[in-house]
């Protein structure tokens, strides 16, 4: 089953990627940069307070009555008629 998942992901993906042609024109050249100093940021966060627990919970089930086919009366349905 995770096969079927993982191939019904990727496929798309490859055909995207496959439907693009990148040829690269010019070579990249970067910048020349002189650094000093500098400072990184700071955050302060305060993050939400939350409590996982559990607990017992009843749920009423509905009683289901299932009639097979072979209770059935009658001609039975073939598709061939």
């Amino acid at each position: 089953m995770k096969r079927i998942i993982t191939a019904a992901l990727i496929a798309p993906l490859a055909i995207g990627l496959a439907a693009c042609d990148v040829d690269q024109t010019k070579e990249a050249e970067l910048p020349e940069v002189d650094v000093k100093g500098g400072q990184v940021p700071e955050f302060d966060v305060e993050t939400a307070d939350v409590d996982v627990g559990t607990k017992k919970t009843e749920i009423e089930v509905p009683d289901v009555d299932v009639k097979m086919p072979g209770d059935a009366k009658g001609t039975p349905v073939t598709g061939n008629e």
